[in-house]
């Protein structure tokens, strides 16, 4: 659950620099608000009524407005702030806190730099800032306000180069868990690949192995029929007992390869044109109106181009039923023409056999790759005046065979 926290972190990710515009306007405001500090008043520390000299309150400004810039040139804001800082060291009596940018500046440059930069510009900026407020500033060297820009300098530079590990400690173990989860999916991968490769070549050899013995007992049986039947009996025994071998073997390591929630495999064999008038009738039955024409009832087809034609009608029709609705008329025609058998489904439909404009669904795809893989051409589109045309082109003579032909 998104909380309130996480979506404004998002938000200030988002905009950084809105957040360092913010960030130096309260930086501003708490150095005017110290500026009206009377850290010597007889007291303690007291609020004062004392302003701040015209030159204080321009370095407080130009200090403020530097960290705005802070994220996309921390060593350039840093020596500008540190610059105002050493001027402030030098001329303010009384002295205000101009070097809270310069404190924030170098916790940028730790946050954003490496560790040498960090201890290289951080020395550098303790040195010089508390140097010149101890030899040239107003109040005697051993003052607390002096020794309190050597420490907050160095808490800032220690701080920004703990926030930089932590960082970097956390985004190598981030990517250190992705390249390892990466890694682990790849050799799923790999062993799963392996493991089907090895499966398929045991396949192979089992089911080569049993029909290389149905077809010699096969042999035999054809040539002792008429003289040996006891015998040609025998070999046909032996026939089946291979198949019945073979069978097993294929639905095994089919088994195997299913995935977990995969139906079991069909029974009975792949339907072909054979079985076109039930599919229609099966639609008349839902409310659609058909017509059938064919001259193909002569034409003995291939297992796979049966059944490739048989899908392109049901998904055809699957899809004007579904798009344009049980008052379309659809049209089917099946014609053997030459070396190629004709598929053509026509509806009247507004709305269209499994076009694109039905925005979304496999069915076009699968058509096309049986199409494909049968070496013949489909065509699909709009007819003129509403309504879908599906035109696919088998040869009947392909030399592809459907899943499960001997090769």
């Amino acid at each position: 659950m998104t909380t309130a926290l996480d979506r404004a972190r998002r938000l200030l990710r988002a905009h950084p620099l809105a957040l360092d515009a913010a960030l130096a306007a309260g930086v501003l405001a708490c150095m005017v608000a110290g500026s009206f500090v009377d850290p010597h008043g007889e007291h303690g520390v007291t609020w004062a009524v004392r302003r701040p000299a015209p030159l204080s309150l321009v370095l407080m400004s130009l200090g403020a407005a530097a960290l705005v810039l802070r994220r996309r040139a921390p060593r350039t804001v840093l020596a500008v702030t540190g610059t105002l800082s050493l001027t402030e060291c030098v001329t303010g009596d009384p002295r205000t806190p101009v070097a809270m940018s310069a404190v924030i500046a170098l916790y940028t440059v730790a946050v954003r730099t490496d560790r040498p930069t960090t201890w290289r510009l951080g020395l550098i900026t303790m040195t010089v800032l508390t140097g010149a407020a101890m030899l040239a500033g107003s109040l005697p060297w051993y003052a607390q306000e002096n020794v309190a820009i050597f420490a907050w300098t160095g808490m800032a530079a220690a701080a920004g180069d703990a926030v930089r590990s932590h960082r970097a400690f956390v985004h190598a173990i981030r990517e250190r868990a992705e390249r390892a989860e990466r890694t682990r999916e790849e050799e799923a991968r790999r062993r799963v690949a392996e493991e089907r490769l090895r499966i398929a070549r045991d396949l192979h050899d089992v089911v080569a192995h049993r029909i290389a013995l149905v077809n010699v007992q096969a042999g035999v049986a054809s040539h002792v029929m008429d003289k040996r039947p006891d015998q040609a009996r025998e070999a046909l025994a032996h026939v089946r007992e291979a198949a019945r071998s073979a069978l097993d073997e294929l639905r095994t390591t089919v088994g195997l390869l299913r995935q977990s929630g995969d139906p079991e495999a069909p029974t009975e064999p792949a339907p072909g044109l054979d079985r076109l008038d039930e599919l229609v009738d099966s639609f008349r039955s839902a409310g659609l109106h058909i017509e059938v024409a064919r001259t193909d009832q002569d034409t003995t087809l291939p297992a796979a181009v049966g059944l490739a034609a048989y899908r392109i009608v049901q998904e055809a029709l699957t899809n004007v039923h579904k798009h344009a609705g049980t008052a379309a008329k659809a049209e089917v025609s099946i014609v053997r023409v030459g070396p190629d058998i004709e598929i053509t489904v026509l509806d009247d439909g507004a709305g269209a056999a499994g076009g694109p404009q039905q925005g979304g669904g496999h069915g076009l795809i699968g058509m096309r790759e049986r199409v494909t893989a049968l070496g013949g051409t489909l065509t699909t589109g709009p007819r003129y005046g509403g309504g879908f045309r599906v035109h696919a082109i088998l040869p009947v003579d392909s030399r592809t065979s459907a899943p499960g032909d001997p090769a």
